[in-house]
C-alpha cells in the first residue's frame, strides 16, 4: 500500500501579496506573506481536500526556507522531497491585485533554490511511494530541472504511478519576456512548443487553460492545438476555459470544445485571478485520484477554482474537504464568496492549523494580582513570568500539547521567549477587571494592536458577563466582543473568549449556555472557549451541546482554575473530561501564588519558585491525563 496520493514536482516559492486592492504594485504600502509556486499551491490544495500530498523542491537554507517546510508540514504535506539548497537563497514572488484581470507579479529566481532541482534529488524510495505524479511545465524549462523531472515521471511510471501535467506556461519563465512582464500568460514560441510536445507522451493527464494548450500544440486554434497534443499523447486532456468553466476529452478531440465532457460551472464574483489553476487542479486531482467520473471531478475542480478566485493569496484560499462539500451542497449565496459568513467561518475553521488535542496551558497573564502583591514592580513582575515559563518549559520538555497564556504589558520577554517553540501561546487583550469590557492600551483605540502579534499568537479576552445583566451593559460588552472578533479574523489570529459568570450573579444549570447563545447569535465565533467549571452535569451538557449545535468545529473549551486548590480542580477535572468539546485547562493562581507571593517580597528565590510552580503544573498536567486516560476506559 503506497502511502502518498501524490507528489508534485518543481516551483516553490514565497509570495509577497500587496495588502491593498485595485492600485499598482509600485503603491502597495504593505505585503502578507504566504508560500507559493504552483507545485506547492497544489500539494497543499490537495492536502486540504484530504489526499495525502507531498512535494519534490528545493528551498534556501533560511528564514524562508524554513517557512516553506513548516508551512508544508502545517498543511500535512510529505516533506521528504524537500532538499534545503546550502547556496541558494528560496525564489520570492511579489504581486498583487490589480483588478480581475489585471495582476502585477515580479519573479525573483535569479538563480534560485527550486531552480537547482537536479537527477541526484529524486529518490527513487519516495516515488515508489505514490500513486501519482504532477508536474508543471516551468521545470522543464531548463536541462537541469528538465532532467530531474523526467527522472520522477520515469520512476513514477515504473511503479506503476500515475501522471498528470499542469501547463502552467509563464513565458518570462521561460526566458521570453523582461522581469516586468510577470502577468503575461502567452508569447508563441516554436521552442517552447516543441519542448513540451518532447514530453507529453509522459503523462496521463494534461491541464491547460486555451493559451496553455496554445503553446502546447503550436497553434492558437484551440481545437487544432488539442489535436496536435492528441497526436503525441494518449493522456486526457482538460482544457479550462475561464468563466465557461472546464472540458475533459478522453479521447478523440471533437470540431467543438462543447462536446467535451464538463462539470456544472459557479457563478461567483471575480476578485483574485491569481492561484486560481492551481485551485482548480487540486480539485480535479482530488476527484481524478478518487476515481470520480470527469463531470464530478470537474465539478469539484470549477468550485475550488471558484474559491480561489475569491479571496486573496493563493493557498490561503483553497477549501478544506469539508468547505467543498458545504458550497456544493447549500450553493451560491453570495457572488463575492469571501463575503458569505457562513462559508468564510467553514473555511476558516476547518484550515486552522495546527490540530490540538488537548492543551495544559499555565496562565500567568494576570496583572492586576500580581500588582497588589506587596515588594512586586514592573521588572520584578517581568522577571517573574520568565520563571514561570522556565517552569512551564521544564515540565512540558518540548512535547505538544503544552502552552501558557502571558500578557504583553509585563510578560514582553516571555512571550518573546516562548515564540516558535511549539507552544500554544494566548495573549490577553482586556483591560483587568473592567465591566463592561474595555481594551489594553497597546491594543489601540481600533485594535491596530493586533497587526503587530505573530501569527502563532491566539486573542484571549475575559468578559465578566451574566445573562441577567441590563440591555445597556450588554450593548457595551457585545459592541466590543464583536468589535474583537472582526479584527481578530482581519490579522488571522484565533480567538479564545474566557466568561466568569459566578463572578457577576447567581448561576444555574442554563447561565453558560445562555451566554453562548448570545454570542453566536452576535456571529462571533470564538476558536476557543474558557469556562469556569460548572457545578452539575446538565450544566455541562447544555453549554456543549450549544457550542456544538453553532459551531461543530470549534476548537474547545479549556477550563480556568479560580484560584482553586490542586484537590478541587482534580475533581472539575474529572467531572469535565467525559466532553470531547473539554480540551484542557488553563491555570494560574493555583500553580504560581505561593511562589509569586514569596519572590515579591524576597523571602523565596528565583530558581526555588520556579522548581516550587514546575512540581504544582506537573501535578496538575499529571492529574489531567489521568483524568482523560480513565474517561476513555469508561468509553
Amino acid at each position: 500500500m503506497k502511502s502518498l496520493d501524490a507528489i508534485t514536482i518543481g516551483r516553490s516559492s514565497v509570495d509577497l501579496y500587496g495588502g491593498q486592492v485595485g492600485g499598482r504594485l509600485e503603491d502597495m504600502r504593505g505585503f502578507d506573506k504566504y508560500i507559493g509556486g504552483s507545485p506547492t499551491n497544489i500539494a497543499c490544495g490537495t492536502a486540504r481536500l484530504g489526499l495525502k500530498s507531498g512535494l519534490i523542491t528545493r528551498v534556501g537554507n533560511e528564514h524562508m526556507g524554513r517557512f516553506i517546510r513548516e508551512q508544508l508540514a502545517r498543511e500535512g504535506v510529505d516533506t521528504r522531497g524537500v532538499i534545503t539548497d546550502p547556496e541558494r537563497l528560496t525564489a520570492l514572488v511579489l504581486l498583487g491585485i490589480r483588478d480581475e484581470e489585471q495582476f502585477p507579479l515580479i519573479f525573483y529566481r535569479e538563480n534560485c533554490a527550486d531552480m537547482a532541482l537536479s537527477e541526484a534529488d529524486i529518490d527513487e524510495g519516495l516515488l515508489s511511494d505514490t500513486r501519482s505524479v504532477v508536474a508543471t511545465g516551468t521545470h522543464l524549462s531548463h536541462p537541469r530541472t528538465e532532467a530531474a523531472v523526467v527522472k520522477a515521471l520515469r520512476l513514477a511510471r515504473a511503479h506503476g504511478a500515475l501522471t498528470a501535467l499542469d501547463i502552467d506556461y509563464r513565458p518570462n519563465l521561460w526566458g521570453l519576456a523582461g522581469h516586468d512582464a510577470g502577468e503575461s500568460r502567452f508569447i508563441e514560441s516554436a521552442a517552447v512548443t516543441a519542448k513540451l510536445q518532447s514530453h507529453l507522451h509522459f503523462f496521463d493527464l494534461i491541464v491547460g487553460t486555451e493559451e496553455e494548450f496554445h503553446i502546447a500544440g503550436g497553434t492558437t486554434d484551440t481545437v487544432a492545438a488539442l489535436r496536435n497534443v492528441r497526436e503525441v499523447s494518449g493522456a486526457t486532456l482538460v482544457c479550462k476555459r475561464g468563466p465557461m468553466g472546464a472540458v475533459a476529452f478522453a479521447g478523440p478531440i471533437p470540431d467543438s470544445l462543447d462536446d467535451g465532457e464538463a462539470g456544472p460551472g459557479f457563478p461567483i464574483e471575480v476578485f483574485n485571478v491569481l492561484g486560481a489553476g492551481d485551485g482548480f487542479m487540486s480539485g480535479l486531482l482530488k476527484g481524478w485520484l478518487d476515481g470520480a467520473a470527469w463531470p464530478v471531478a470537474l465539478k469539484y475542480a470549477n468550485a475550488c477554482g471558484a474559491l480561489a478566485v475569491s479571496r486573496h493569496g493563493c493557498t490561503p484560499a483553497y477549501p478544506s474537504w469539508d468547505e467543498l462539500q458545504f458550497l456544493l451542497e447549500r450553493g451560491v449565496k453570495v457572488p463575492a464568496l469571501r463575503k458569505d459568513e457562513a462559508l468564510e467561518q467553514v473555511h476558516w475553521s476547518t484550515n486552522r492549523k495546527p490540530e490540538w488535542e488537548t492543551l495544559r496551558v499555565f496562565a500567568f497573564d494576570h496583572r492586576a494580582q500580581l500588582e497588589e502583591m506587596p515588594g512586586a514592580d514592573a521588572e520584578k513582575i517581568g522577571r517573574f513570568k520568565e520563571m514561570c515559563l522556565t517552569a512551564l518549559n521544564r515540565v512540558a520538555q518540548g512535547r505538544p500539547g503544552y502552552g501558557l497564556l502571558c500578557d504583553g504589558r509585563y510578560g514582553r520577554r516571555a512571550l518573546y521567549r516562548a515564540a516558535g517553540t511549539g507552544l500554544w501561546i494566548g495573549r490577553p487583550v482586556e483591560l483587568p477587571g473592567s465591566r463592561p469590557l474595555r481594551f489594553e492600551p497597546e491594543i489601540g483605540p481600533d485594535l491596530g494592536g493586533l497587526a503587530e502579534w505573530p501569527s502563532e499568537h491566539v486573542v484571549k479576552v475575559l468578559c465578566f458577563c451574566h445573562p441577567d445583566d441590563d440591555a445597556e451593559t450588554w450593548a457595551e460588552q457585545e459592541a466590543a466582543i464583536l468589535r474583537l472578533f472582526r479584527a481578530s479574523r482581519r490579522n488571522r489570529l484565533e480567538l479564545l473568549l474566557e466568561v466568569i459568570p459566578s463572578q457577576v450573579g447567581q448561576v444555574s444549570e442554563g447561565t453558560v449556555a445562555a451566554i453562548v447563545e448570545r454570542i453566536y447569535a452576535l456571529g462571533v465565533h470564538p476558536d476557543w472557549w474558557k469556562l469556569e467549571p460548572m457545578t452539575s452535569e446538565a450544566a455541562w451538557q447544555a453549554t456543549c451541546a450549544a457550542i456544538s449545535r453553532h459551531d461543530p468545529h470549534c476548537r474547545g473549551i479549556v477550563l480556568l482554575g479560580l484560584a482553586a486548590s490542586e484537590e478541587a480542580l482534580g475533581a472539575s477535572f474529572d467531572a469535565a473530561v467525559c466532553h470531547p468539546m473539554v480540551k484542557g485547562f488553563a491555570v494560574g493562581r493555583t500553580i504560581f501564588a505561593e511562589a509569586a507571593g514569596g519572590y515579591m517580597a524576597g523571602t523565596l528565590d528565583e530558581a526555588d519558585a520556579i522548581t516550587q510552580m514546575s512540581e504544582i503544573y506537573q501535578r496538575l498536567c499529571l492529574r489531567w491525563d489521568r483524568a482523560c486516560a480513565k474517561a476513555r476506559e469508561a468509553a
